[in-house]
């Protein structure tokens, strides 16, 4: 009876144990799928900051970050010191150039969406090894992230993009640069929280060679093909930030905040 009922009950326990297995490989499972945007979020959170804590260490703007913001600009500083190393004066008269000439002919080129994602420089044949341009900090909601030249779709995983066929980010009369992000990437908030920006925020662009600082002057919802929207506003010094609105809805419609330099 013992020998019979103990072969009984192997077969029982056997039975138990791999349930338990199971139950808990979907416990685990479950766990897992639900921890990943987290991981993935908070990687690439770091990373970004990464990326735009070493732009901000080798930018000439860190070695002016302690001087006072009332005086000359970092540019108009290396241009009266003959001995100033100023870097990239090439790469700078070329953005100027660029600018004047878009907001001459109009933003001619904004024809389309695929004129937003063509670099406007090659950084490489400026001794710049990536397509960082520069870092855009909004303290009011915590956000740091790397501008990268054109809007491509590698681009705006990694950071925020600088859309192509617009002004530049080196400020100056007659431009209108603006930027995009996503809203929220791979568990990573980008411009998940553009919409809590209000009018007088402030917000920064800091380049290659000085930090420009902008302040909210509005907000606007717009068709995702309204480029009228985003062109360059004559005699101003803007920046102008879009990204999909409402959040999750598959990109229905485009959140804008316009931005007017305060520090000229």
């Amino acid at each position: 009876m013992r020998n019979r009922a103990g072969k009984h009950s192997k077969p029982a326990s056997c039975g138990r144990a791999i349930l338990l297995t199971c139950l808990f490989l979907i416990f685990f499972a479950g766990l897992c799928y639900a921890l990943y945007p987290l991981i993935t979020g908070a990687a690439r959170v770091h990373e970004i900051r990464k990326v735009s804590q070493e732009f901000l260490v080798n930018s000439a703007a860190s070695d002016a970050a302690d001087e006072d913001r009332a005086g000359d600009t970092v540019v108009e500083q290396a241009a009266e010191d003959d001995d100033a190393e100023f870097p990239y004066p090439e790469l700078l008269a070329a953005m100027r150039v660029y600018n004047e000439q878009i907001y001459a002919e109009g933003q001619s080129g904004l024809c389309d969406a695929w004129a937003y994602t063509e670099p406007s420089f090659d950084l490489t044949e400026y001794g710049i090894a990536d397509d960082v341009i520069g870092v855009l900090t909004i303290p009011k909601i915590s956000l740091e992230m790397p501008i990268y030249l054109g809007a491509t779709y590698d681009h705006m995983s990694a950071g925020a993009a600088h859309l192509s066929q617009t002004s530049l980010p080196i400020g100056g009369e007659n431009v209108n640069t603006v930027i995009a992000g996503h809203r929220g990437w791979s568990g990573a908030p980008y411009f998940l929280n553009l919409d809590k920006l209000d009018v007088g925020d402030e917000i920064m662009v800091t380049n290659l060679w000085e930090t420009l600082t902008y302040r909210v002057c509005a907000t606007k919802v717009i068709e995702p093909n309204d480029i009228d929207a985003v062109l360059i506003q004559p005699g101003r010094d803007m920046l102008t930030l879009i990204t999909c609105h409402p959040y999750a809805s598959g990109g229905r419609y485009r959140l804008v905040v316009y931005c007017e330099r305060v520090d000229m």
